[in-house]
């Protein structure tokens, strides 16, 4: 008789309070300047308050969040100063990154036109954290592709970051998030036909439209 697997143990609970406030924070459903409280999180997690202060001390490490003794932890808004860095560093690694994929595999290709068509479904049907998780992917693609993996994972350090700017972006109107689509299909396309040049202007283009795009949001 086969043994009956045993049911997969649940994540301890401070891990899962952390993946709960930190997937709201990167959704927007905790704002930036908004307060947590540890007794509100630990009654909407189902745990005690112990677990709630590890995730909290953990995301606060990451830059997410601030802790006020006794009074909670402030969920930190998106700064001008955070955007100008990110868009640089991204700017400085992809535009590297683009250059160096040329030419193209063909695996890179499929794998950039899979993801545009995922991120396209997201955003018709509404889902902008999931497409906001789909274009640092399809970005983070490239990165790879250029098979410096020192380089791949300096990349990776912005991944909370991209994120959660790119569902500013996906919230700022229809026109920004077409805009932003189209900046992808120009640089898969310059990708597909060898340009090099092109590609390194079209992540240009497109990453340096970041700050516009959520000027308004920033503080």
């Amino acid at each position: 008789m086969a043994a009956v697997p045993s049911p997969a143990k649940p994540p301890p609970a401070a891990d899962r309070v952390y993946q709960h406030v930190k997937l709201g924070v990167l959704e927007r459903r905790y704002e930036g300047g908004t307060l947590l409280t540890e007794g509100e999180l630990a009654e909407a997690a189902g745990v005690s308050r112990t677990p709630v202060r590890e995730a909290l001390l953990r995301l606060e490490a990451e830059g997410l969040l601030r802790l006020y003794p006794k009074k909670g932890a402030l969920v930190l808004p998106v700064s001008a100063q955070e955007v100008a860095d990110v868009v640089e560093t991204r700017q400085l690694v992809e535009a590297h990154a683009a250059r160096k994929a040329v030419p193209a595999s063909p695996e890179l290709i499929a794998r950039l036109t899979e993801l545009l068509d995922q991120q396209r479904a997201q955003v018709a049907a509404g889902e902008f954290a999931e497409a906001a998780v789909t274009d640092r992917c399809f970005h983070a693609a490239i990165v790879r592709s250029a098979g410096n993996e020192i380089l791949a994972r300096l990349y990776d350090q912005l991944r909370d970051r991209q994120v959660r700017m790119v569902v500013a972006v996906m919230h700022a109107g229809a026109e920004r998030v077409a805009r932003s689509l189209t900046d992808h299909a120009e640089i898969l396309e310059a990708l597909r036909g060898g340009d090099a040049d092109a590609a390194v202007a079209a992540v240009h283009r497109h990453v340096g439209r970041l700050p516009e795009i959520i000027r308004g949001e920033v503080r």
